[in-house]
C-alpha cells in the first residue's frame, strides 16, 4: 500500500511540471525616418522713397546733394547683391523740355560733377573712397566725386554681402551741379534698386 501511494504521488508531480506555460522571446526591429524642413530664401528692400535736392545756382555752378537710405532684409545665408539703375533708358533729370544729364563718372572711377549734371556716390564703395561725407548745399568749390546713374539696361552692382541680413542699410547720396544758365524747375527721374539673394 505504501509503495502504491508513493507511485501515485510521483505521477501527480510529473503531471504538474508538464502543465507549466511556455514563454517565447519577443522579436524587435527599429527603423529611422529623416525629417527635412526646406526653408526658402526671402528678401525685401525699402528706400526713403523720395530724395529732394535743393540748389540755388550761381554763374560758376554749385553742388547740392541729399541722401537715400536703402534697407535690405534677407534670411539667405549666402547674403545678397544690391544693384542700382535708372528705371528706364533715359538717365536725365527732366523738367518739361529741360534736362540735367547723367554724369559721366562711373562706380569704379567717379569724378567731380560738371555743370548741368547729376549723379550718385556711396562712401566706402567702388572708387568713392572711405572719407566721410555729410552732404553739400550750394557748394561752389566742391571736390566730391560722383558716378552717373546707369541705364536700366546696365545696372551697377553697389553692394555684395556674404551672410543673412537684418535691416542692413546702404546710404546712397544723390547730387547735382548747376549754374545760373540752368532753367528753374523741379527736375525728376526714378532710380530702381534691386536686391537679389546670392
Amino acid at each position: 500500500m505504501r509503495q502504491r501511494l508513493i507511485s501515485t504521488t510521483l505521477a501527480l508531480s510529473t503531471l504538474g511540471i508538464a502543465a507549466l506555460p511556455v514563454v517565447a522571446s519577443a522579436a524587435t526591429q527599429s527603423a529611422n525616418t529623416t525629417i527635412n524642413a526646406n526653408i526658402g530664401s526671402t528678401i525685401s528692400v525699402t528706400t526713403s522713397t523720395t530724395v529732394a535736392i535743393n540748389a540755388t545756382p550761381t554763374a560758376g555752378g554749385v553742388v547740392s546733394s541729399s541722401s537715400d537710405t536703402v534697407t535690405v532684409n534677407t534670411n539667405n545665408a549666402a547674403g545678397y547683391t544690391l544693384t542700382l539703375a535708372d528705371a528706364d533708358t533715359n538717365t536725365n533729370l527732366v523738367s518739361g523740355s529741360d534736362t540735367i544729364a547723367a554724369h559721366s563718372g562711373t562706380f569704379a572711377a567717379p569724378t567731380a560733377l560738371t555743370n548741368g549734371s547729376w549723379g550718385y556716390r556711396i562712401v566706402g564703395a567702388g572708387g568713392f573712397g572711405a572719407t566721410a561725407y555729410s552732404g553739400e548745399s550750394n557748394n561752389g568749390s566742391s571736390t566730391s566725386t560722383w558716378a552717373g546713374v546707369p541705364s536700366s539696361a546696365s545696372p551697377a552692382t553697389i553692394k555684395t554681402t556674404a551672410s543673412s541680413a537684418t535691416n542692413d542699410t546702404t546710404t546712397v547720396w544723390y547730387g547735382t551741379r548747376v549754374s545760373s544758365s540752368q532753367p528753374n524747375g523741379t527736375y525728376t527721374d526714378t532710380v530702381t534698386y534691386t536686391a537679389t539673394t546670392n
